[in-house]
């Protein structure tokens, strides 16, 4: 069940109960719209890697595409990446932002609207994170450790972390002492930072994000390793969507940059804006999620 966050009444945000810690997520999405002359809301859904406590910038988000789509405007935030994708599979959102995983995954159902550009480029990596008072130096030293990964859909909170292991010889199933599922990636650096975990693994964006807008969330944290880089998450909607819908929800994000309201909104994102994307962006995704298979 998702939660509706309208752009007039933002209420009822549910948070993850695994770690008693204040959800404040810090990967951000955008928004949808139908075609010009259809009045039902434009459905876009959220996963924890939003930012789920920042009312003033979904406003503004909202705001900025009604005005541009001509139809209102209603985020769903959803507890993890397969309630978002079992949504949108089941025509329930007009579209998402997802990681490139599930977008992988999924392919043959979904289509690509657009793609955030950070630091200029519609690329981002997996951070692996440790305690910044642990003796954790290298990836070895996390065997028999305790681990936190972000969700089971996630690239960067998982599945580059499985691939790693496996890379290096290693059985991921074995490997940590123990390991469990924060199902936000503000959640693993809570975890790590609070001792409930001594490494986890989480999105490059976020930790970044987090260390400008809050670096007392990061403070007690280090990064252990930084990936490659890949296809920054995505957002998709519906094969069922029709191309000129497809179009204008995208030609409206990429508008941000240039209109003055557009530009406050990705200041507060920490984005530069949106491009169009290739399917091609999220190959070495895709080559993991094939391994993973195996």
């Amino acid at each position: 069940m998702a939660t509706p966050i309208t752009a007039l009444h933002m209420s009822g945000i549910r948070r993850r109960k695994g770690l008693a810690v204040v959800a404040a997520g810090a990967a951000l999405a955008l928004c949808p719209s139908l075609g010009i002359g259809q009045t039902r809301a434009i459905r876009f859904g959220l996963t924890p890697v939003f930012l789920d406590d920042r009312v003033r910038l979904l406003r503004q988000w909202a705001l900025y595409l009604e005005g541009e789509l001509g139809s209102s405007v209603r985020f769903m935030q959803y507890g993890s990446y397969t309630q978002v994708m079992d949504a949108l599979r089941a025509g329930e959102l007009d579209l998402a932002w997802v990681c490139g995983y599930p977008y992988v995954l999924y392919r043959q159902e979904l289509q690509l609207v657009s793609v955030p550009l950070w630091r200029q480029a519609p690329l981002y990596q997996s951070y692996l994170i440790a305690d910044k008072a642990s003796s954790v130096r290298t990836v070895d030293d996390l065997r028999a450790r305790t681990f936190a990964y972000s969700d089971p859909l996630s690239n960067s909170g998982f599945l580059y972390v499985q691939h790693l292991l496996r890379s290096a010889r290693h059985d991921p199933s074995n490997y940590f002492k123990r390991s469990f599922f924060t199902y936000s990636h503000r959640h693993v650096v809570d975890a790590v930072s609070q001792g409930l975990a001594e490494a986890g693994a989480v999105d490059g964006y976020v930790w970044e994000t987090l260390a400008e807008l809050l670096p007392a969330v990061t403070a007690r944290t280090r990064v252990l390793l930084r990936s490659p880089d890949f296809g920054f998450p995505p957002i998709v909607a519906p094969r069922a969507r029709s191309a000129a819908q497809v179009t204008q929800w995208a030609h409206a994000l990429k508008q941000m940059a240039v209109h003055p309201a557009g530009r406050l909104i990705l200041k507060d994102l920490r984005l530069d804006g949106f491009t169009d994307g290739t399917p091609s962006l999220f190959d070495s995704i895709a080559t993991m999620s094939r391994e993973q298979r195996v």
